[in-house]
């Protein structure tokens, strides 16, 4: 069984695995769409964390991990929990960073959180999803680290890949929490 992490998952494994590869998926993008009342915000107050959407010339960067068969139950289980907050299962292509000749892309299982959940946020612009995030904070921690750690995590798997609308969230998050200090 192979996972597919695209939000947290890239910064924060913690279940056991054989190997890891960097990759992406295509036909998707990340969105800081999903609320987060159980890990980065609160009932009243939910956090955004990211789900996919489907776009079809897009691509999605993040680590493909692969599961040993005896640790397949408890990792699903594990996941299925810690993904409780509207995220839904689902199988796709994976293409790994270094594709050479022999490399095929391979199925990973990805957790999305889909419109149709009493989680889901939906689009926002950017500067009311910014300071949303700029404030709120869960039992994970504050919803900004989650976001940073995030965009950190991202420029180092791929340098040189730019995420429009992580970076970007990171820029105004960042540029909120100064503004914030100051006064």
């Amino acid at each position: 069984m192979w996972v597919f992490g695209y939000g947290s998952l890239i910064w924060k494994v913690d279940f056991p695995f054989k190997q890891k590869q960097i990759g992406y998926i295509k036909g998707y993008k990340r969105r800081f769409w999903q609320g987060s009342t159980d890990h980065r915000g609160v009932p009243g107050n939910p956090g955004r964390v990211v789900t996919l959407l489907e776009e079809p010339e897009e691509c999605v960067w993040g680590i493909a991990y692969e599961v040993a068969d005896e640790n397949r139950k408890y990792v699903k289980e594990y996941l299925d929990y810690r993904e409780k907050g509207g995220y839904t299962v689902a199988t796709v292509d994976f293409w790994p960073q270094y594709n050479d000749m022999t490399t095929k892309p391979f199925k990973v299982m990805i957790y999305i959180a889909t419109e149709d959940n009493e989680e889901y946020l939906g689009p926002a612009s950017m500067e009311e999803i910014a300071k949303q995030i700029a404030v709120s904070v869960g039992p994970s921690g504050k919803n900004a680290e989650y976001l940073c750690n995030l965009a950190e995590a991202v420029r180092c798997i791929v340098p040189g890949e730019e995420d429009v609308h992580l970076f970007q969230l990171e820029r105004l998050v960042k540029q909120i929490i100064t503004e914030n200090q100051v006064l």
